[in-house]
């Protein structure tokens, strides 16, 4: 078993990297690969909930589309709630929303106004953590509803980017590295 507090690189030659995908000069690392290994995914779900375990979870937020994927396996491994973040109009009831900048335009993610119970702790989970801006708009939706961050988790790091930066005051935790 592959846990967060050994090494997960193992976990690496499960994820295809595809070039100049979605545009030339970009290399995706493409975790579908890793899915459909039932012991990949396996090790990476219980690396993840390690890191999390006993820190009392409240909920995990899983921001869309990769973070729904994880989070609900996470929330229920630390006996925590669920809460998607969507894109607009995706969510029925009314919603809190917020608007940031993207490379080439905007986007916005929305939250149910009574998703977070003011004080509860939350565990912000996406699959990579590039430049940061999805997950800045997550934090700034989590602290409208009165919600503490107990970490912001992601399945892959690109360090060249340095998006981490942007989370100084926040326990940031990633299970892959990728420097190029």
């Amino acid at each position: 078993m592959i846990s967060a507090m050994t090494d997960c690189e193992p976990l690496k030659a499960l994820i295809r990297t595809v070039p100049d995908f979605p545009r030339p000069g970009i290399l995706f690392y493409d975790i579908t690969t890793l899915l459909k290994d039932p012991k990949g995914l396996a090790a990476l779900v219980d690396a993840l909930a390690q890191y999390y375990i006993g820190k009392d979870i409240d909920l995990v937020l899983g921001i869309e589309a990769r973070g729904f994927i994880f989070g609900p396996a996470l929330a229920y491994r630390l006996n925590a709630g669920f809460v998607p973040v969507r894109k607009p109009r995706k969510l029925p009831g009314p919603t809190a929303r917020v608007t940031y900048d993207l490379e080439y335009g905007s986007d916005s993610l929305e939250i149910h106004v009574d998703a977070i119970e003011p004080g509860q702790r939350v565990v912000l989970v996406d699959d990579l953590l590039a430049t940061g801006g999805t997950m800045e708009a997550t934090i700034k939706l989590v602290h409208q509803l009165g919600g503490e961050i107990a970490g912001l988790g992601f399945v892959i790091e690109l360090d060249f980017l340095k998006g981490r930066d942007r989370f100084q005051d926040y326990d940031v935790f990633s299970l892959l590295h990728y420097n190029e």
